[in-house]
Formats: C-alpha cells, structure tokens, sequence
C-alpha cells in the first residue's frame, strides 16, 4: 500500500490497528506493554489521541492531538504557544534552575542560543562524540557478544549514556578497580542513575507542572552533584566539550550549568529507551532478517526505531493568547499535549524500508524551534547499536526481557540478547 494511502486510511481503520497491536506477542505488543509498565495513564492517552481527529479536550488535561499535521503546526506556533507558562516543560525547570530559563527557553534569546550552538551536534561531531565515548567499551561489548555470550542490551545503553554524559560534560570519573573486586562500569551506571533521579521529578506533572518545595530542594541537590565540577572546568574545558563550547558561546557560568542540567535529564533515558527497544524491534518484527540481506536500509531502520519508539512520547505547550487552529478556539490559559508516540505510530509498525513520511519527518524530535539539538547525536548512537547487533551479518535472538515500572521515560530495565548459533 502506498505510503499517502496507508496514512489516509480511516481513521476508524487505524484506531482499530493500534488497538489489535496491544494484543499479542508482536513488536507492537510489546511496546505496547511497556508503555503501561512505565506509565499506566499512556495506553489511555494513546488511545484518546486516536480520537483527537485532529483537537480533542480533555477535563483536566486541556487539549490533545495526535494528528502530525496539526501537532507540527501547534509546536511550530510561538506567537500563541510556550513552555515557559505552567504546563510547559520550560515552567517545570526554571522552578529548579531559576529565572534565567525564561531567557533562554523561549523567545529572542533562544533563538539565539540555537543559532550559536547549532554546529555542537552535527553529523560529523556526532560520530566522533560516540567514538571518543564509547569506543572500547562497545568493541569489548562487540567481541563477547559475537562470541556466543549472552548480552543485557539495557544495562549495556545505561553504561554507554553514562559514558556519553562523561564526555561531553567533562565529567571526572575514574572506572571502578577489578582488582578490588569492583566494576569498571559502575561508576556510569551511577552518572545515569543520577540523570534519571532527576528526569523523575517531572513525574506525574502531565497536567500540572507546579512542583512542591521539598521536589524544588531535592531536584536542586541532584543539579550540583551534576554540575558541581564545571565550576574548576569552566575556564579550561576544551571546546570540543559542552562546557568548553558553551564558554567559546559567551555563556555564564550559571547558564552553562542549567544547559548542562538539561542536556542531562533530555539525553540520558531517551537515549537509553531507544537503544534497548531498537534492538527489540528488530528482533520481534523479525526485520532484522531483511536488514541482514539489504544492509542498504542500515539508516532507515534507525530513522523507522526512532519513528516506532518515540522516546518523549508527549510534549506539553501552554496557551498565551486566544487563537483558532483546526476549527477550535483555544483560551489562554490552556493546556496543549501533542501524543508523539500515537502520532508517529498511526502509518504502522516498523518496517525498515518504510518510505520517507513527510508529515511525519522527526516529529520525534519535536518540531519547530525546539527540535531536539541532538538529532543527529541520537542517530549516531543508534547507527553503533544496530552495528553492534548485526555487524557479523548473523541475527540474534531476545533471550529474556524485563520492562522498567513507573519510570518518566518507558524503557526495559533488562533486555538479554545472544547471537544465534
């Protein structure tokens, strides 16, 4: 079915899809699973977007879509549309790092950070951050897991995030001593845990992100036991890392430290969810098989993963000034929540040859002035991933899975996988 077709199909046709996919023991099943074990609110959501055709309110939520087409629309409005309100993402961090969010956020002088910052994570930079990151590691990964061992995948994304946030950030981390009995590994796996603490204070703010005082002081002490050595780094870190670019920028200190804060909580669970569930996908849909014989396709099964898995699967925005978009009038004041994942689930599972969707192109990314700066980080990492799994050209098989509960981002807490004999 061609791709206009497919995505035009009825929509009573595709809500009865997504539905039949919830069901089963297939990739979108799985997926499905996992969704209600991080958030169980998710499956509800999804499944109201499917009626979103294409605004929909909702009591105490405030608007929804998951229409592509009007949810590109909706992020790429900055005249009537922010974060910065309550309900926005922007709303939520200035309580934690302070006023100067307002100023870098949205608006002028976002714009011009984006402008400034632009070249920090380009495809070239890209593949060099992951190799500096993660080279050796992923090579001992590579070599053990072609050897028949058994590999969990999702400790294994935890560990090379951790890495990735040492790197960029400048972070002092010595590995953990074998010769002590400690695991070289663990030091990471503490710089992600610690990402992911503080990812978790925007749990349970989908319709209200005013947070109490003790979460405010809590979240604050994470920010400097992350942040704390920028300050004796700031003025010598080489401009290859976020802190030295940042400073090259003519950014302050304290704004250094805020980006760096949010590059934490935006590009540590993510990455880590996509990574896992990438190589599910490939496994359960059995297109890893198709990918072996047509290698050719290598970059659009990165693109279709992060199509199918969408990481942040909702984006909220709040309303500052009254204004029309597909027929309804919304107020200032109100609420909007674009459901990515269900919007970039409606055209149908993964499949690595899938065409290009234009109405879809990175809407996992988000859209508009706030596309996600790290685009073409995310895909780097997870070209290495998929290289990881299928680079000897002979498919492997998911020996055990475990999904993570009650997480902000939804992800596997284990995912085992082995090469086929």
């Amino acid at each position: 079915m061609p791709v206009a077709e497919d995505f035009q199909a009825p929509v009573r046709e595709r809500r009865l899809r997504l539905v039949r996919d919830g069901w089963g023991t297939g990739a979108a099943a799985h997926e499905h699973r996992l969704l209600r074990a991080a958030r169980p609110a998710l499956p509800v959501l999804n499944w109201l977007g499917q009626f979103a055709n294409p605004l929909m309110r909702v009591p105490k939520l405030g608007w929804i879509t998951a229409d592509p087409l009007t949810a590109r629309a909706l992020l790429n409005d900055a005249e009537h549309l922010t974060l910065l309100s309550e309900g926005g993402v922007g709303h939520l961090w200035a309580q934690i790092l302070g006023d100067w969010v307002y100023d870098l956020f949205d608006g002028p002088g976002h714009h011009d950070l984006r402008t400034r910052s632009r070249e920090l994570f380009t495809e070239r930079t890209s593949a060099a951050f992951v190799q500096r990151a993660w080279g050796d590691r992923l090579e001992a990964a590579r070599a053990s897991f072609e050897a028949g061992e058994p590999l969990d995948l999702a400790d294994l994304s935890r560990v090379l995030v951790g890495r990735m946030v040492m790197t960029l950030l400048g972070m002092p981390v010595a590995p953990g001593d074998e010769s002590t009995g400690e695991d070289p590994d663990d030091p990471y796996r503490e710089i992600f845990a610690t990402g992911e603490e503080l990812a978790a204070t925007a749990l349970g703010t989908t319709a209200d992100t005013m947070l109490p005082p003790a979460k405010v002081e809590s979240a604050r002490a994470i920010v400097e036991r992350l942040t704390g050595h920028i300050d004796q780094v700031f003025p010598t870190a080489h401009p290859d890392t976020v802190i030295g670019r940042c400073r090259e920028l003519g950014l302050t200190l304290r704004e250094t430290k805020g980006l760096s804060t949010l590059l934490m909580v935006a590009g540590t669970e993510t990455a880590a969810s996509a990574m896992a569930r990438t190589a599910a996908l490939l496994h359960d849909s059995g297109e890893q098989h198709r990918l072996l014989t047509a290698p050719e396709h290598r970059d659009d099964a990165v693109r279709e993963a992060l199509r199918v898995t969408s990481p942040a699967p909702i984006i909220g925005r709040s309303v500052m000034a009254d204004f029309t978009m597909a027929g309804r009038t919304l107020r200032a004041g109100e609420r909007v929540v674009v459901l990515t994942w269900t919007a970039n689930n409606l055209p149908g599972g993964f499949r690595i040859d899938r065409p290009y969707l234009p109405q879809n192109r990175q809407l996992w990314f988000g859209a508009g002035r706030h596309l996600c700066l790290g685009g073409p980080l995310a895909r780097a990492e997870l070209g290495a991933i998929v290289d990881l799994l299928l680079g000897d050209g002979r498919p492997f098989r998911v020996v055990s899975r475990r999904y993570g509960r009650k997480v902000l981002i939804p992800a596997y807490a284990e995912l085992v996988v082995q090469k086929q004999p």
